[in-house]
């Protein structure tokens, strides 16, 4: 059963209480976020995702959409990369996928465009066929193109592309940071399995107010 266990009311609350769940005495181990060695990683805010009537609606996907936005702008204000995966499908790349799910995500379903609330500006939009977004992409050769060493997830499904994705790039050796408030998923259960999982041992679990600390004060 699906879950808003994010709420626009309740999400600094509720991203606070799960981070105190992880870590009850305030300590966890991370890396140190510097935006100048950084790049953004949103994935998959689509409509498939984000359209109430979808079959796949993530109820708590909403209201982290401001958030990602928010960050969008500041890393793009900054000259930093930031890179929207778009998920879509044909019955030849879908792999496992087309056994797996009810439906696929081709360029000829209703709800497979980037959600309209979404504000790309001037980032880069790339195509992904699994739920890693490294997976027969360009994006490892555009990072380090960039001079990339930390990459900041965010996005859909938390325990889906979002944690794949988190998990391949820490095996290329990025730093992963790791979004709590700027991702979303079916359930809360799935949600914090992620962030125990990741934090342990792939990547550091940051919110979307701790990010924007880092940024000059000219950039907020």
């Amino acid at each position: 059963m699906k879950e808003a266990y994010y709420t626009a009311e309740n999400l600094i609350s509720s991203s606070k209480e799960m981070l105190e769940d992880l870590y009850p005495e305030g300590q966890k181990r991370g890396k140190r976020f510097d935006f100048n060695q950084a790049a953004f990683l949103v994935l998959d805010m689509q409509d498939y995702f984000l359209h109430p009537e979808s079959h796949a609606y993530i109820p708590s996907a909403q209201a982290v959409l401001p958030g990602l936005n928010q960050l969008s702008a500041l890393f793009q204000a900054h000259a930093r990369p930031v890179l929207f995966s778009q998920h879509l499908n044909m019955e030849s790349d879908a792999g496992s996928m087309k056994s797996w799910w009810r439906d696929l995500i081709t360029v000829s379903h209703p709800y497979h465009a980037l959600h309209s609330k979404l504000q790309v500006g001037e980032g880069l939009v790339f195509q992904k066929t699994q739920y890693d977004a490294f997976y027969r992409t360009d994006l490892e050769d555009r990072l380090k193109a960039d001079e990339v060493n930390q990459v900041l997830v965010g996005g859909v499904m938390t325990h889906l592309c979002c944690e794949t994705t988190a998990r391949s790039a820490f095996m290329r050796g990025f730093d992963v940071f790791f979004l709590v408030d700027g991702t979303a998923t079916y359930r809360r259960s799935f949600h914090l399995g992620t962030l125990r999982n990741l934090g342990h041992g792939f990547a550091t679990l940051v919110t979307v107010q701790q990010i924007r600390d880092t940024f000059p004060e000219a950039g907020r």
